[in-house]
């Protein structure tokens, strides 16, 4: 594994099992606090006119994850915004195994490298309802992303139960229905080791549970789910495949 200067903090390659060429790359940090900061104050209040699934790939055992991850925490609670992190495990071989990583949102990040233009699995790399990527922390980018997203099928309304989605217009593919189980509260995490060691970092919103609950064809239909437990709550999503656009997102008491 190639180590570089203070200019690229990491740089890596690796081949993936997708069945094309494809790379992890791991830049150095692209934004400071401060240039995060530097978003237009209309940028970051952005408010679409229906949810926006964002999520963010990351592990504590990358240095260029924290600035990405204060931006994800900071629009955690914005109305009609689902911001959700990722943890993934490529990267506890560097000194610290990250406890909430799973290979399977490894692998959902690989599948929407899969079928992107790019191939580029990296960290902190940002999905906005899996129709455009921001690798780094770019909240500019970020935000004008959510801005542009495309909402083509109804809105899940999300209980505690489960979930109801309306009639709407039959998608090419019957679309994947996913359950996610996240936390939204802050955790704070020491490092004791690799690449942030020394740091506490804050977690906000992370994800627990990936649940597919089946599948939607266009007709109202309706799926049943266990309550929440461990103070963690439901979102519930649309997909176009594993590696699609997001069609619809909705979370619970949004």
């Amino acid at each position: 594994m190639p180590r570089s200067s203070a200019v690229l903090r990491r740089l890596a390659v690796f081949a993936l099992p997708l069945g094309v060429a494809g790379s992890v790359l791991l830049a150095g940090q692209a934004l400071t606090n401060n240039a995060m900061a530097s978003a237009p104050p209309a940028a970051r209040a952005t408010q679409p006119a229906a949810p926006v699934l964002v999520e963010l790939y990351q592990s504590e055992g990358c240095s260029s994850c924290p600035p990405a991850e204060a931006y994800l925490n900071g629009i955690a609670g914005r109305a009609n915004v689902i911001p959700l992190a990722f943890e993934v495990t490529y990267w506890d071989y560097l000194g610290w195994k990250d406890k909430f990583a799973s290979p399977a949102y490894t692998q959902r990040q690989r599948d929407f490298a899969a079928r992107s233009a790019d191939h580029e699995v990296a960290t902190p790399q940002f999905w906005i309802n899996g129709q455009q990527t921001v690798t780094g922390a770019n909240p500019r980018a970020v935000e004008a992303a959510i801005a542009s997203v495309r909402v083509t099928a109804p809105v899940p309304a999300v209980g505690a139960n489960g979930v109801s989605i309306g009639k709407g217009a039959a998608p090419v593919r019957p679309a994947d229905v996913w359950l996610v189980r996240y936390d939204p509260r802050t955790i704070e995490v020491p490092i004791k080791a690799g690449e942030n060691g020394g740091r506490t970092l804050p977690h906000k919103n992370l994800v627990r549970e990936l649940t597919r609950l089946g599948a939607w064809t266009g007709a109202a239909a309706h799926f049943a789910y266990a309550p929440a437990t461990g103070g963690l709550r439901s979102a519930v999503f649309l997909q176009d495949g594993r590696g699609g656009a997001v069609l619809s997102a909705g979370s619970e008491g949004g």
